[in-house]
């Protein structure tokens, strides 16, 4: 059972015992004390909920609902939905904020209520650590029978959100329609299904194979979109009867694809071809990303004569550093777009749309498309602590060793060595280093993760 509580959000298994797991009495609990938040920081005294398709989405659904009506607060319940309709659907509908029910690309025994604030946007970690401390002093004060709350279905954002998506002026519906794609969505069971077929259908793709659409939440496979999870479109693919796959997360915020001869597009690369495609067609642009993702959108970005920057790890860090530099496209390598044009949200469905257009106007297959960028290796590795280890002082010895590359030191240690990084992060949940290394091969970016592990090693041995 696990229940991990961090300013974003409440994530945890459904079952077990109250204070170990998601159960009821937590999900009331975390609600009571966000609702009582957005009631303090806000004029609005509406909150917008919608869920993905897990098995736990319903019985979640209803308690946060009661909750907030207890509250005395207005409810607009998008039921199945997607977590960037949320986030539009927040500041259109003038709410004080909204709770996505969605544990993102957790497997299916997990829940978690996703947080935003009345721009649609995650909460900051300044109003994170409120709404944890009113849930841990339970300072909740709840409506009289006369002043509780009401609820009201909302069936229509999604067709809103589509709807914006085709009127953006990059998206070229006529360019998508001409060309007759042929694709395979893989929705792992999720609300996906009904959402990127719907977006597909509207963006004139008419033959579209479904696999796992049932939005059912009993889900097909592991719902992170990784290579080894995503092995039955790849062989569906593989034939060669289609152009590409599309396979998103259980909330639709992350985006991978496949080419059409079943190998993986790569989901470092959703964003560098979608930003490709952006900056190219604004005459350049700023660009970010977070410190763990590709070098390749740095190299896409100085092609077209803007400048990118790096953030820490976290949707919430990303938008923060894309507001401040004016980035016109950002997000993270893990297939997470933020178009700003649209909102500050990750979103699958205006990725597909606007990488749809640049793959219709390239004129190229999926994978010449791809060999036009950049090839540069991730190896992800972890090296685990024993608890009385001091990892910050680790990290601190990592960049002391390492002071004469370029070291960021935002989010953990990364250390550039000129078209290689590491990025030495540690875990908020267990005595972990996680280590992600970058290069222009899968030997030398795992070699160089290994020289980086053996280098903590010996900081620990000296210590000891």
């Amino acid at each position: 059972m696990a229940l991990i509580k961090s300013i974003s959000g409440i994530r945890g298994t459904i079952g077990g015992r109250a204070g170990d797991a998601l159960t009821p009495i937590d999900v009331v609990k975390f609600t009571a004390a966000f609702g009582t938040w957005a009631l303090a920081n806000s004029q609005h005294r509406t909150v917008v909920v919608g869920r993905d398709a897990r098995l736990s989405g319903d019985m979640v659904n209803k308690l946060v609902i009661g909750t907030l009506q207890g509250l005395g607060i207005d409810v607009i319940d998008l039921g199945l939905s997607t977590t960037p309709t949320v986030e539009m659907a927040v500041p259109a509908r003038k709410a004080a904020g909204g709770i996505i029910l969605t544990a993102s690309h957790n497997p299916k025994q997990w829940n978690a209520l996703k947080l935003l604030n009345e721009k649609g946007e995650f909460i900051s970690d300044a109003d994170g650590k409120q709404v944890l401390e009113l849930a841990e002093q339970e300072a909740f004060d709840f409506a009289q029978v006369t002043k509780l709350g009401h609820v009201t279905t909302d069936n229509g954002a999604l067709k809103k959100h589509i709807k914006a998506i085709l009127a953006l002026p990059l998206v070229d519906v006529e360019a998508i329609k001409a060309k007759n794609f042929r694709v395979v969505v893989d929705a792992v069971n999720s609300s996906g299904g009904i959402a990127v077929p719907l977006l597909l259908e509207a963006l004139g793709v008419t033959t579209i194979e479904k696999l796992y659409c049932e939005p059912t939440g009993d889900f097909a496979h592991n719902p992170e979109p990784l290579p080894e999870n995503l092995r039955d479109i790849a062989k569906v693919l593989e034939k060669g009867s289609f152009d590409l796959g599309i396979v998103v997360d259980p909330d639709v915020d992350r985006l991978a694809l496949i080419n059409e001869d079943g190998t993986m597009f790569g989901e470092e690369y959703t964003l560098v071809a979608v930003a490709d495609y952006v900056l190219g067609q604004l005459g350049g642009g700023n660009t970010v990303s977070n410190l763990s993702s590709t070098r390749a959108l740095r190299d896409v970005t100085e092609k077209h004569g803007g400048q990118y920057a790096a953030a820490a790890v976290g949707e919430v860090n990303v938008v923060t550093k894309m507001k401040e530099t004016n980035t016109v496209i950002g997000g993270e390598g893990n297939g997470g777009i933020i178009y700003p044009e649209l909102h500050y949200g990750r979103d699958a469905l205006v990725g597909i749309a606007l990488f749809l257009t640049h793959l219709a106007k390239s004129g190229k297959t999926m994978t010449r498309l791809r060999a036009s960028y950049p090839n540069y290796f991730i190896s992800k590795n972890k090296i685990e602590l024993t608890p009385d280890i001091d990892t910050d002082l680790v990290l601190a010895q990592m960049e002391k060793r390492y002071a004469k590359q370029p070291v960021n030191t935002i989010d953990g240690v990364k250390i550039e060595f000129d078209k290689e990084w590491v990025h030495l992060r540690k875990s908020n949940t267990e005595p972990i280093i996680r280590i992600y290394a970058e290069s222009d091969s899968n030997a030398t970016a795992d070699h160089l993760a290994q020289k980086i592990i053996g280098d903590i090693k010996e900081i620990i041995s000296a210590k000891g």
